[in-house]
């Protein structure tokens, strides 16, 4: 009769799931993670502007160009928070610039990660760590933490790497509303009820520290609200008087109560369509 204990390592080792597949990175320019089962999906298509098409966050884009471009020929390279208003193409750069990187035939990977699997980064690194001559861009979209959030923790993961550090072949671009991550009545709360308020929210603000780069993206003035919608009609070639223009976008935006890249591009979207145009 085998040893019990050796049986019961046999019985464990069958319940545990298998390892996961190594990705086939050349399937694609961009992957989705998906957690339990942890797999990578490739994205055939990348939903995406064009970088030029991005008016009104100049010095963002060219900020994070550079950035990119300098990580991606190998150079060193800082991971960047992209926070500030809604609507103003926050991610739509991230993934601008990634397909402008790729364009200039350098090869990076883009790979997205939902805020919700958040604690199985740790498994994802392992599968990028082990494709060291590929470069990725680590991708997670409107990243913010509640109250009782401690998906916070497993972020420290990706930019301090702990005791292995960061693989030299990932960098992490987030995007967010808020810029330190956590919102404001929480940080209040914690500062008011600890012994020492100051080391209460120590850890928790601090995360956005660990990022390198900080860009900020505010609301849009009038005039680069009209720049952006004239320079998505330039691309797609639609003709109107400037006048008749300008007076429809004011209308828009004030039934939508606020002027951003994405309010442009959805009153560019009715005015396409009511042209019989597709985008």
């Amino acid at each position: 009769m085998s040893d019990p204990l050796e049986r019961i390592a046999q019985a464990l080792e069958r319940m545990a799931p298998a390892p996961a597949p190594a990705p086939d990175f050349t399937a694609a320019e961009a992957f989705l993670w998906h957690a339990e089962p942890d797999h990578l999906v490739p994205v055939p298509k990348v939903s995406r502007v064009e970088l030029d098409l991005l008016r009104g966050i100049d010095r963002a884009r060219d900020t994070l160009l550079a950035n990119t471009a300098q990580f991606a020929r190998g150079a060193a390279a800082n991971n960047a928070l992209l926070w500030g208003a809604r609507g103003m193409g926050k991610s739509s750069l991230v993934k601008a610039v990634h397909a402008a990187v790729t364009k200039q035939g350098v090869p990076l990977k883009l790979v997205e990660l939902a805020r919700e699997d958040l604690p199985s980064v740790g498994r994802l690194l392992t599968l990028l760590r082990a494709a060291p001559q590929t470069r990725f861009v680590l991708f997670c979209d409107d990243l913010s933490f509640s109250h009782d959030d401690q998906h916070y923790k497993s972020l420290k993961a990706v930019l301090d790497g702990g005791i292995e550090g960061r693989p030299a072949n990932v960098i992490f671009y987030a995007t967010s509303n808020r810029r330190h991550l956590m919102p404001r009545d929480m940080i209040e709360n914690e500062r008011s009820t600890a012994i020492n308020p100051s080391e209460a929210v120590e850890e928790k603000v601090s995360l956005s520290d660990r990022f390198g780069l900080w860009l900020g993206f505010h609301p849009c003035d009038q005039d680069e609200y009209f720049a952006m919608i004239e320079g998505y009609c330039a691309a797609y070639g639609l003709a109107i008087n400037p006048d008749t223009l300008r007076a429809e976008a004011v209308e828009w935006y004030r039934t939508r109560g606020s002027r951003s890249g994405r309010v442009a591009w959805q009153f560019f979207t009715d005015l396409a369509g009511r042209h019989g145009l597709a985008v």
